[in-house]
C-alpha cells in the first residue's frame, strides 16, 4: 500500500516537471522601424493629415488606397480613434477627412 502511494506521488511529481517544460517562455520583443520622412504633399492643407496619420501610417499606403466617397473616408478615420485608439485630436478630423476626399475620393 505504501510503496503504491510512493509510485503514484513520484508519476505525479515527474508528469508535472514535464509539463512545466513543454510550456513556451514568453519574451519581449522590440522592432525596429525603418525611419520615414515623406509626407503627404499639399503643404498646408496636409497638415492635419501629416500630423496625425504618419505615425502609423506612410504616406504611400494611404495614398495607394482606393478612391472612397466623403462618408467612407470618414468612417475609416473614425475606425482610427475608435478601434485602434489613434490619437487624433478631434478637432483636425474635418481637415483629415477633407483631405483625402480631395487626394482619394470616389470621382
Amino acid at each position: 500500500m505504501m510503496l503504491s502511494r510512493i509510485l503514484a506521488i513520484g508519476l505525479a511529481l515527474s508528469s508535472g516537471s514535464a509539463w512545466a517544460q513543454a510550456v513556451p517562455q514568453l519574451k519581449s520583443v522590440t522592432v525596429d522601424l525603418p525611419a520615414g520622412d515623406r509626407q503627404f504633399p499639399g503643404g498646408a492643407a496636409a497638415d492635419a493629415i501629416n500630423n496625425n496619420c504618419t505615425a502609423c501610417h506612410s504616406p504611400g499606403m494611404v495614398l495607394n488606397q482606393p478612391n472612397l466617397p466623403k462618408a467612407a473616408w470618414d468612417a475609416e478615420v473614425q475606425k482610427m480613434i475608435t478601434a485602434y485608439k489613434a490619437p487624433i485630436d478631434e478637432a483636425d478630423v474635418p481637415a483629415i477627412v477633407a483631405y483625402l476626399v480631395e487626394a482619394k475620393g470616389a470621382k
